[in-house]
């Protein structure tokens, strides 16, 4: 090995609050500087906060954590990391006042990282990233103890606090780094340190947030500034870019002067590769036969060789590799249980994440979780669990299921465990009664086969899916957030299924993201969200009369539009003795929809005035063209209406009402006239009504399903019904399983739309059917069961709209709800 010999440094550092203080050069301001952090947090939400917490509240563009440190006292944290302290709290924790939180947790990662004396492998690059690192993970295990970043805590906070968690023994780390912007790799580099370099495959993600593709890349490769070995595919223009110190070692496909040349053979969903370098040449089959896979497997066995690791293990090795798992998913399951889905892998600090995802999405108070046995490399196995079951304890997990000889015997002092020796036994004994109206978080190792178990706990599978990542909607709602002042409040509309995309599980979500209302079309979807366990105020917009006493019975606030609905609500609080109950007030200002127009205010302000049964909580109206620029004439006359209805109204009301007026084009396009609130819909979903818009969101729905059947037609034979494709040479044609009843519009069919298998365009041949499709593969290589992707990224939902004349409204909202929603997060 190439330094299998380095002795092994022990953890000796203690993160003291004088050693904080140190490395982040900070004040002191409390009363005792007694204290070892266990436990570094800057997510106020987590169950984990507790009493050996160090806290670093970061405040960003939009958000600020020192908001939520009361809230964090409560849960028993006592020492913090701040920019400022408010003034509540002054006197009840200890604080160290920095000059900027983020940077202070990366000052103190930096000297955390200092400690270690073993080397560190840096990775970055557009895409396969989380791959190269976890496959290399695998691959090495046997012979080295490896530390490595969880999932894809990647960013300028995942990398400090990965770092800030390495606890044990180890002699190599496997660190990715990833960034968005300018002047951000510089800081992982000094945190991560590392002496080997692994660049992967460069593409156009993120590209927007620099000034071109070469910035980008230049950007990227400063954190290989100290690398004495960095590894890439052959690429001339690139390679310039490098430190001269640097030794670069090179694969290509077509280049026989690189380090490595590698020449592949397709077959049967396999692929075998032959290397052949300075002194060995041998081959390896791998499971995969994409593009991604291959370039990720090459650039493993490019660095295993420099490893100096025998050639029979590395093909050993490879051959097990397995599709990594990277998402979080949260699944509808039997018995009304909701099912998270991180069946493929397990460690200490993953199951933390999955943990804070299950308090996030948990559909019910009472959770399960379903563990195997935990890798343990470089840390003792009686310390690892002892810190597992105070994890477990911290997070009110009611039922623990271990499965596994290690985890059995660890945990079995605690109350409510149940043991099972291999998940085969666990499946033999499987009762599906014996889990009901509960949050179940299935994790386990990759050898424990925990699919099994998924599959007996959803509520049932599908070939058709709707995929809605969860990461997608957290960054467009930071968009929007950017686009206003931190005072300013955001209502979410969550009407109509969440815009198709789901309901609960995105007000969940939204509530997890502290949005300060939630906006929902008629009393029975905020109903829904209540019963669910959301508490976030929930507005209605289209309230009806007779819903009055339910929305009050859930403590819902109505929207009021007219004269005959306010005077029917206010009877109805008048007759339960309900006193500033809140409602909102619609104005019209040019829509001609619903709302007050002006004629009516007088009438309004007589019955509000001294009316205490009722509180205006908000007044606003509704852009009918926010989204077309060239009517900002008729728009700005909007702003005009509403501000003389709504001065009006002020007069006679004894506090004053928040105002909004803009939705999500809006937000966008009039972000000076944000007032106290906005409203923000349809972008929260990845649909933008400009060009500049959708470059900044991202997809948050992708349609799959896969193909039912292949079959050769020859010429003069017909597809589909009233024989509308008429077929003039032989061709090859998949069936996929959805049709108009799953909401695919019938007039995206007779070759206007497409949908994409194995990264190729397929058209749609003849007409749509109820639940079924028909596409032309003649020259696409696809095999029954092949995932097949309606939309998404490519076709894009903006795309479908525009061919078939409508909008992507009417698409997201017309998906079926026979079509399964999965859930997930990175």
């Amino acid at each position: 090995m190439l330094y299998g010999n380095i002795k092994k440094k022990k953890n000796n550092l203690k993160l003291t609050i004088s050693h904080i203080i140190s490395l982040c050069k900070g004040v002191f301001h409390g009363n005792s500087t007694e204290f070892t952090a266990t436990h570094i947090s800057i997510d106020s939400r987590s169950l984990q906060n507790g009493n050996n917490t160090l806290f670093f509240a970061i405040k960003g563009q939009n958000h600020d954590a020192h908001l939520y440190l009361e809230e964090l006292i409560a849960k028993g944290v006592r020492y913090f990391v701040v920019e400022y302290i408010p003034e509540h709290v002054y006197e009840k924790a200890n604080f160290i006042i920095v000059e900027n939180s983020l940077k202070a947790i990366q000052q103190t990662a930096i000297g955390y990282r200092k400690q270690f004396d073993f080397p560190f492998v840096g990775i970055t690059g557009s895409n396969g990233k989380t791959i190269v690192k976890e496959w290399l993970n695998f691959l090495l295990s046997p012979n080295h103890l490896i530390v490595r970043n969880p999932k894809s805590y990647n960013s300028q906070v995942g990398v400090p606090l990965s770092i800030l968690a390495i606890e044990g023994n180890y002699d190599l780390g496997i660190f990715e780094a990833g960034i968005s912007l300018p002047n951000e790799m510089l800081n992982l580099e000094h945190i991560i340190q590392p002496k080997y370099g692994i660049l992967t495959n460069i593409g156009s993600v993120h590209d927007e947030g620099f000034a071109n593709h070469e910035t980008k890349i230049k950007e990227k490769i400063k954190l290989f500034e100290n690398c004495s070995d960095v590894f890439l595919e052959k690429n001339a223009e690139i390679e310039v870019l490098f430190p001269q110190n640097s030794q670069i070692h090179t694969w290509s496909f077509s280049d026989e002067s690189a380090n490595l040349f590698v020449s592949k053979k397709n077959e049967n969903g396999k692929t075998e590769l032959t290397f052949k370098n300075a002194t060995n040449t041998f081959s390896v089959t791998i499971p995969f036969s994409d593009e991604n896979s291959i370039e990720n497997v090459i650039t493993c066995v490019n660095f295993m060789l420099f490893l100096g690791e025998e050639i029979a293990f590395i093909q050993n090795r490879v051959a097990e590799l397995y599709p990594v798992e990277l998402r979080l998913q949260a699944k509808k399951g039997i018995n009304n249980c909701l099912v998270i889905d991180d069946s493929y892998s397990v460690d200490y600090q993953s199951l933390k994440i999955a943990l804070d995802f299950l308090e996030q999405q948990k559909l019910h108070d009472k959770k399960t979780i379903i563990l195997s046995d935990i890798f343990t490399s470089g840390i003792a196995v009686e310390t690892l669990y002892n810190q597992v079951k105070q994890l477990l304890s911290k997070n009110k997990i009611e039922r623990i299921i271990t499965i596994g000889e290690t985890i059995g015997k660890q945990l079995n002092d605690l109350p409510n465990v149940i043991s099972f020796a291999t998940t085969q036994e666990f499946l033999q004994q499987f009762n599906t009664q014996s889990f009901q109206n509960e949050t179940i978080l299935v994790k386990g190792a990759r050898g424990f086969n925990f699919h099994e178990i998924v599959v007996l706990l959803e509520e049932k599978n599908h070939e058709t899916i709707l995929e809605i990542n969860l990461d997608a909607i957290s960054h467009n709602l930071n968009f929007y957030k950017s686009k206003l002042k931190p005072v300013t409040k955001i209502m979410v509309m969550v009407k109509a299924f969440g815009y198709g995309n789901g309901g609960y599980e995105i007000a969940k979500l939204l509530e997890h993201h502290k949005v300060d209302y939630l906006g929902v079309a008629f009393a029975d979807e905020g109903i829904e969200l209540r019963k669910a366990g959301i508490t976030t105020p929930i507005m209605v917009l289209n309230p009806e009369n007779s819903s009055f006493r339910a929305m009050i019975a859930y403590n819902l606030e109505p929207e009021i539009y007219s004269i005959t609905g306010l005077q029917a609500f206010l009877k109805i609080a008048q007759h339960q003795n309900i006193s500033h109950y809140p409602i909102h007030i619609k104005l019209d200002t040019g829509m001609h929809r619903l709302g007050f127009e002006p004629h009516l205010i007088s009438e309004l302000c007589s019955l509000l005035k001294n009316n205490n049964f009722v509180k205006v909580k908000s007044v606003f109206s509704h852009l009918a063209a926010s989204d077309d620029l060239e009517l900002d004439d008729f728009t700005k006359l909007q702003f005009q209406r509403f501000d003389a209805m709504y001065s009006e109204l002020e007069k006679v009301l004894p506090s004053k009402p928040i105002r909004h007026i803009l939705n999500t084009s809006g937000i966008f396009n009039y972000a000076e006239k944000q007032m106290e609130m906005v409203r923000l819909g349809i972008g929260l979903y990845g649909i933008g009504n400009s060009e500049q818009e959708l470059k900044v969101l991202e997809n948050v729905s992708t349609l799959k399903t896969i193909i039912s059947q292949i079959r050769e037609v020859s010429a003069e034979e017909s597809i589909g019904y009233s024989r509308r494709y008429k077929v003039t040479q032989k061709m090859k044609v998949a069936t996929i399983p959805i049709g108009y009843a799953d909401g695919i519009r019938r007039a995206w069919g007779n070759e206007k739309g497409f949908v994409t298998i194995n990264n190729q365009k397929a058209t749609i041949l003849g007409s749509i059917c109820m639940d079924m499709m028909m596409v032309d593969v003649t020259n696409i290589s696809c095999k029954t069961g092949d995932e097949v992707i309606v939309f998404g990224k490519n076709p894009k939902v903006t795309e479908m709209a525009s061919v078939i004349g409508t909008i992507p409204y009417e698409i997201l909202t017309g998906i079926s709800q026979r079509v399964k929603r999965i859930f997930y997060k990175n």
